[in-house]
């Protein structure tokens, strides 16, 4: 059983994904994962979790990463622990390996990393995608970020883009289509406690039980 978290820049995915989780008791998986690969590496977090959060950006620095702490992932050997030089189709093969992962384990909200289109013949998933009116996003950007709207608005577009293309090129899926999506929901509508209600009421819905803290089932 797992959720994922598709988003526009700015539409609130993280919070959302944190919200989600602590509602069913399940874990989040966003930039943590990051941290977690860092750590198992013996890398410094700061060289490995960035600010920006475009795909290409994260797949390169969880590449890195694991290509140190898990050099089997790789066809070529990793002398002296130095990091191989990747082809982009490597990035994309490494963050599958991860996602699946994250998906054999169970109970958890994976946010972005293409998990739609990576884990669309897994039958325990609930895929959702979050909107929200451009305006909406651009404050929360500039909010989160500490920049002015300006700023905040050409990250948005250069981030979804970068994520539609990745989605595009790898996958050949439109980012922005619906069908892809077993529901797509407006934080700038719903706010993020009706967003929250909706996806967790829908995990409910399907008999996907919440879990506290013992590890027991709840009904």
């Amino acid at each position: 059983m797992i959720i994922t978290i598709s988003r526009q820049y700015g539409a609130g995915g993280s919070e959302v994904a944190r919200r989600v989780a602590a509602a069913l008791g399940w874990r989040v998986v966003d930039n943590e994962l990051v941290e977690e690969v860092a750590a198992r590496a013996g890398l410094p977090a700061a060289d490995v979790a960035e600010r920006d959060e475009r795909v290409p950006s994260f797949a390169e620095r969880l590449a890195r990463t694991l290509a140190a702490s898990t050099p089997e992932l790789f066809a070529a050997s990793v002398p002296g622990g130095t990091v191989p030089k990747l082809q982009e189709t490597d990035l994309v093969r490494i963050t599958e390996t991860v996602v699946a992962e994250v998906a054999a384990k169970g109970r958890a909200v994976l946010v972005g990393r293409a998990a739609p289109a990576v884990l669309a013949r897994e039958r325990d998933s609930l895929h959702v995608q979050l909107v929200a009116p451009r305006p909406w996003r651009i404050q929360a950007a500039a909010e989160r970020l500490g920049v002015d709207p300006q700023r905040a608005a050409e990250i948005l577009d250069e981030t979804d883009r970068t994520r539609a293309s990745y989605l595009r090129q790898f996958y050949r899926r439109d980012w922005y289509d619906p069908v892809n999506y077993h529901m797509v929901l407006n934080t700038g509508l719903l706010g993020l406690d009706g967003v929250t209600d909706v996806i967790v009421g829908e995990a409910r819905r399907r008999g996907w039980t919440d879990k506290n803290v013992s590890g027991k089932e709840k009904a």
